[in-house]
């Protein structure tokens, strides 16, 4: 489940020097995915929510994950984290990152601050201080992956087409190129439904992070007016994690519930 965390928790820059309001994901908007791993096909869950507040005079997106593993695997090995997203609603800016939790034996508990005065941002690990650093930004405006990659919904990329990030994960920046790889039919929860398929990958830089040693990620579009990001997957050396999307809801916070499926 430290893989899925991974492919959660990472930062992500919007193409360089070009602020732009977040629209990622809606106020009250909400995902959950089933997890699967190897054999296992409900070895985890992952719920990613979307609040609209004000903080200090500023209208600010509060994007929460929660990731925990569930069934046999929960009783092999127990995972349960909850992180917390700052975003600036005018810029799309990640104001601050943090996740708090229990990763086997191990607390887990770190945050990260930006400083867009000073172009740095600095990690903090509470449960493993030796951790602790101070990482310049370079130019660009840090955005959540999880956004980025919701965000490929309002894209009208035809197949071929890319598009830079930068990814942030935990610790460091990472320069990405997004690639539409390709369209395929998926068997998902709601049925047969026709996607784009988007893939992530280092270029410029030797693959770190996720992405060395054969790591792979991929994300499937729906093609459908609602645009979902039915399923994502990671791929490491020592097996795959597959998200596939079993809920999507928007309740606004001054509005009636409301629900949408791919």
């Amino acid at each position: 489940m430290n893989c899925v965390r991974s492919l959660l928790l990472l930062l992500a820059l919007a193409p360089p020097m070009l602020a732009a309001p977040f629209t990622a994901l809606k106020d009250g908007e909400r995902f959950r995915y089933r997890t699967s791993w190897g054999i296992f096909s409900n070895a985890g869950e992952v719920v990613i929510e979307a609040r609209k507040i004000d903080l200090e005079g500023k209208s600010v997106f509060r994007i929460t994950t929660h990731i925990a593993s569930r069934g046999f695997v929960r009783g092999v090995y127990n995972f349960d984290d909850q992180g917390e997203l700052l975003i600036e609603a005018a810029t799309g800016r990640v104001l601050s990152a943090s996740d708090k939790g229990i990763s086997g034996s191990k607390q887990l508990h770190s945050e990260t601050h930006f400083d867009y005065e000073r172009r740095m941002a600095r990690h903090v690990d509470i449960a493993r201080p030796e951790r602790n650093r101070e990482f310049p930004i370079p130019d660009g405006d840090p955005v959540d992956l999880i956004s980025a990659l919701i965000q490929t919904r309002e894209w009208t990329l035809q197949v071929g087409e890319r598009k830079p990030a930068l990814v942030y994960f935990g610790r460091d920046l990472y320069p990405i190129v997004i690639t539409a790889d390709g369209r395929e039919t998926l068997r998902t929860l709601q049925g047969k439904v026709s996607t784009l398929r988007l893939v992530p990958t280092m270029e410029s830089e030797a693959p770190r992070g996720v992405f060395k040693r054969g790591g792979e990620i991929k994300v499937w579009v729906s093609e459908t007016p609602s645009r979902q990001p039915v399923q994502m997957q990671l791929k490491l050396n020592f097996g795959t994690a597959l998200l596939t999307l079993a809920e999507h809801t928007i309740t606004p916070s001054t509005n009636a519930s409301t629900a949408a499926v791919p």
